[in-house]
């Protein structure tokens, strides 16, 4: 038979929230991808270069600058769940008896109650490391061969 604690993990969104969490975390390393490319673009535009004496604008990409590329190598989600429950259940009998000439009386006096108590608490908590990690192969093998080209 279910109790109300085992019906409260069970509504639980936990695999909700594992497949939320997941899929933030795609989201955010494609932004945090495209925003590296954003500035690999940045970077070659001679506009946003630096002027050397004499030498004409020079790209901050030829003057050996790389955007940081950066990874999520680790995500975690902590919850916390407390579930407590108690009942007390409570009776009692007491009476008296009263006898008069004649008259014969009696009184019984009853009381029962049952008492139940549920109580739930939680916290939860998601952390995410990101990391620096360096450009890939590829870009940077395209990066000298532009820069050799020019």
């Amino acid at each position: 038979m279910p109790t109300r604690v085992t019906t409260e993990l069970q509504q639980s969104p936990l695999p909700e929230l594992v497949q939320k969490l997941g899929v933030a975390i795609s989201q955010a390393q494609l932004a945090m991808d495209q925003n590296s490319l954003a500035m690999a673009q940045l970077f070659a535009d001679e506009e946003h270069g630096v002027e050397l004496n004499g030498q004409g604008v020079r790209s901050l990409l030829e003057l050996g600058f790389t955007p940081t590329f950066f990874q999520i190598t680790e995500a975690v989600i902590e919850a916390r769940v407390a579930f407590s429950s108690s009942e007390t259940t409570e009776w009692g009998v007491g009476g008296s008896i009263g006898v008069n000439v004649g008259f014969f009386a009696a009184s019984v006096n009853a009381h029962y109650s049952s008492r139940y108590s549920f109580d739930a608490s939680g916290s939860s908590s998601v952390r995410a490391k990101f990391v620096a990690v360096p450009p890939p192969a590829i870009f940077n093998e395209i990066l000298r061969s532009t820069l050799q080209r020019t």
